[in-house]
């Protein structure tokens, strides 16, 4: 039997590297060696519970694949796969898998040294990029087409005044699309120095410090001022983005927000009470959801390509998979890192 390294959930907060059997593709397949694969909060959600009881009848906590952030090339097709050769270099649509979502639930992952492609279509499963796009720089593929769905939600236009709450790898990749989209003006807000120097290097035209400066003031300063329903001055904002899904994000956008603006949630919401729903009535604030990457998970990658050295501003750690160990420590190390991409040896 031919073995390969793969990482699965631990113990609460812990990681465990295993030797699983190496996949053999059927007629439909293919086989991917990893060659990148980035660590995403979802990851860390599941190390810190030590696995997902979603899978489960009962409910209890059974040990899971990680990874859903894979690139890597081609090294066997199935006897059916006219589309993809082997050396292709490939991005991976994780929510493809027929046997369950790769690295959130399924069997499984893309934290391995090989990944078996179930139905390998270019274009529904996965997506070969020219060789110029650096392995790293790929495996935010998947991150860059939810940050993408978010501003395609948002429907921001170019003369649209926009900001956007949390400086991590979507906020940041929004802000990307956003200037690539055109987007006259866009501020980002964060509480951490580091990443709004990272903010402006992405092409962010201003940065707000939210832990020492007034939000609403700042964007009326940047935006201009305007006036909610009842005719009270708000900043001139168009559309908030909140890629940080805390509380005082949602409160400081109903604090801010003019008539008719709009608020697009991407990130994952704590849960609150002190949340003063009265202000979207003040300001008629449309409320839009975004999840996931209903269509953009391949709409991304030749732009990803195309602006590389742009995307590779968002990787903070690159850490090689055999010391994958200290990739998650820094991964659950709240400030430790922004974005951590676990490097495969290419041999």
């Amino acid at each position: 039997m031919t073995t390969m390294k793969s990482v699965l959930t631990g113990a609460k907060n812990e990681i465990d590297v295993v030797e699983t059997e190496r996949p053999t593709p059927g007629p439909k397949d293919a086989l991917v060696r990893i060659r990148a694969c980035g660590i995403c909060g979802t990851d860390t959600l599941f190390v810190r519970m030590g696995g997902t009881p979603y899978n489960t009848p009962d409910g209890s906590v059974v040990p899971l694949p990680l990874g859903h952030e894979p690139a890597g090339d081609v090294v066997e097709v199935g006897a059916e796969v006219t589309d993809l050769k082997v050396g292709d270099r490939v991005v991976i649509n994780p929510q493809a898998a027929p046997s369950g979502i790769i690295g959130c639930g399924g069997s499984l992952g893309g934290m391995n040294e090989y990944l078996l492609i179930e139905n390998a279509v270019p274009g529904e499963s996965v997506a070969v990029f020219p060789d110029e796009l650096p392995f790293d720089v790929a495996a935010l593929n998947e991150p860059m087409a939810v940050a993408r769905h978010c501003v395609n939600r948002s429907e921001a236009g170019p003369a649209d005044k926009v900001v956007v709450f949390g400086a991590g790898p979507i906020g940041l990749g929004v802000t990307i699309w956003l200037k690539l989209r055109g987007v006259e003006h866009v501020v980002v807000a964060d509480v951490i120095p580091e990443r709004l120097r990272t903010a402006l290097a992405v092409g962010a035209d201003a940065v707000v410090d939210s832990a020492t400066e007034d939000i609403t003031a700042r964007l009326t300063e940047l935006h201009g001022q305007a006036a909610d329903a009842l005719g009270q001055p708000r900043a001139g904002t168009d559309i908030y983005i909140d890629a940080a899904g805390v509380p005082a994000v949602f409160q400081a956008a109903l604090d801010a927000a003019k008539w008719k603006a709009k608020l697009v949630m991407v990130a994952v919401q704590k849960k609150s009470d002190a949340i003063d729903l009265g202000g979207m009535l003040r300001s008629e604030l449309t409320l839009i959801a975004s999840q996931g990457y209903p269509t953009e998970i391949f709409e991304v990658t030749a732009e990803l390509a195309e602006h590389k050295d742009r995307f590779a501003e968002l990787i903070s750690h690159r850490v090689p998979f055999s010391e994958v160990d200290r990739a998650f420590e820094l991964a659950l190390t709240p400030g430790a890192a922004e974005k951590v991409v676990v490097t495969f040896d290419p041999a």
